[in-house]
């Protein structure tokens, strides 16, 4: 189904769920949840957490299917209940600050195909830390644009800001990245050294 049709998809089936129809909120429940669950998997470092937190924003969908005005994509408008349902996790549970680089790195390349090998293991864990070291604003922009394929006027509308704030956060995090990328592949490189001098 192409972008088009699956919103408008959405949209019957949004409707129908306002009805009282579950068949219809069903459907919308399997196309969106496993997507929530790997977008805020990725930010809460559990993915038992992140099917928590995902579920509570559907219910809420199935509860609100009404309030929907059409100003954005569907999809937009789940995504951003799911946004908000986890800033409220992060404010009664674990703030973003303690999640580790291995929680970060683990997921996002999970969910690609890649090559067993030691470098991807290796590459897998430095973009985490490159990543885990961006503010969580920047961080979740930038997921949101790559991992989750958002426009910018979609992400403002997911995480309530100007689209400017948007285009400003993600430039900001693509220079920290250049900045801090290289520093950790120094570290690995000078890791690396030390055990093959005692090896």
């Amino acid at each position: 189904m192409n972008p088009a049709s699956e919103d408008a998809d959405d949209v019957e089936c949004l409707r129908a769920s306002a009805r009282g129809e579950r068949e219809a909120f069903a459907r919308l429940y399997r196309r969106h949840q496993p997507r929530l669950v790997q977008f805020l998997w990725r930010s809460v470092g559990r993915v038992e957490l992140a099917e928590e937190i995902a579920n509570d924003a559907l219910w809420l969908v199935w509860n609100r299917a009404g309030a929907f005005r059409g100003e954005s994509k569907v999809r937009t408008w789940i995504t951003g209940i799911a946004y908000r349902c986890m800033l409220r996790a992060w404010r009664d549970g674990r703030p973003a600050a303690e999640m580790t680089a291995a929680e970060l790195g683990d997921f996002s390349f999970d969910t690609l195909p890649s090559p067993a090998s030691d470098h991807a293991a290796e590459t897998s864990d430095w973009l985490g830390r490159g990543l885990a070291a961006l503010p969580p604003e920047q961080r979740l922009t930038l997921e949101l644009a790559y991992l989750m394929g958002e426009s910018c006027e979609d992400i403002a509308a997911i995480m309530g800001c100007p689209v400017g704030t948007v285009k400003a956060r993600m430039f900001h995090a693509r220079v920290r990245l250049r900045n801090t990328l290289p520093a950790l592949a120094g570290e690995r490189a000078g890791g690396h050294g030390q055990e093959s001098r005692h090896g």
